[in-house]
């Protein structure tokens, strides 16, 4: 199918991504096929839909994952910050519908989380402190962002641990020494900040800094547009920037 025959539907499309969105699916060439806002129906949604771009909130996630995978309907997932619950439905939905999930659909993000997990594999815990660093806008509800959370685990994957186990996340009042091996995150809020994410590896004697900023959020909204028209087509299963990127 050619994107100019390609049907997208939105879920959240009153947000200020879905309006985003909205504007860059006729900007690709493909065809909005309507939206919904968050308690919308998202069934007809997908009837009308060859995909649908969803970019709602936590608790939606598993009922949105339910309902599109029994229409049948390919999924581009941007909702951050939900529950191994909803992990779980999103893993049950990809054994029947093409998934399409990403914390961030900025190129320059996933080429940061690439390299991000270069390094970690690069630099021995022993040596080199890893710490995330990230700013946003003050109405984001969940914290650390989703990104950050991406650009942790892939340094965790390049060390051969998991992020839970390593994770350093909120640090405040006497906490002791850093622990070796751990990945420290911080969250800053403030304004109208779109996004700006720093990977930092310090040792005795060297620092490197690996940082995205996101100037305009419309980069999100062409990304996942970018997403559907990849997505469709494809045989169910789990996708990610990695693959449309070919990391």
């Amino acid at each position: 199918m050619n994107g100019a025959d390609l049907r997208i539907g939105i879920a959240g499309i009153t947000g200020r991504m879905g309006k985003l969105l909205a504007d860059a699916v006729p900007l690709a060439g493909a065809t909005l096929a309507g939206g919904i806002g968050r308690d919308g129906d998202l069934a007809a949604l997908a009837r009308e839909s060859d995909v649908v771009i969803d970019f709602t909130v936590a608790a939606t996630v598993s009922r949105h994952a339910g309902i599109l995978a029994a229409a049948g309907t390919p999924w581009v997932l941007g909702t951050t910050g939900f529950d191994p619950a909803a992990e779980a439905d999103i893993a049950d939905a990809a054994a029947r519908i093409p998934v399409f999930q990403a914390a961030n659909f900025a190129p320059g993000v996933n080429l940061v989380i690439a390299l991000a997990e270069r390094l970690g594999a690069t630099l021995a815990a022993e040596t080199h402190d890893a710490e995330i660093l990230e700013m946003h806008h003050r109405q984001k509800i969940d914290a650390p962002s989703g990104t950050a959370l991406a650009i942790g685990a892939a340094v965790a994957r390049g060390r051969g641990v998991d992020l839970a186990a390593v994770k350093d996340s909120g640090r405040d009042g006497h906490t002791g020494k850093r622990e070796t091996g751990a990945i420290g995150f911080a969250a800053l809020r403030g304004g109208q900040i779109v996004g700006s994410h720093s990977a930092i590896f310090t040792s005795a004697v060297e620092q490197i800094t690996l940082t995205h900023h996101a100037l305009d959020r419309r980069i999100f909204a062409e990304g996942a547009v970018r997403a559907a028209l990849w997505l469709a087509g494809r045989a169910p299963g789990r996708y990610g920037m990695r693959d449309l990127l070919g990391l």
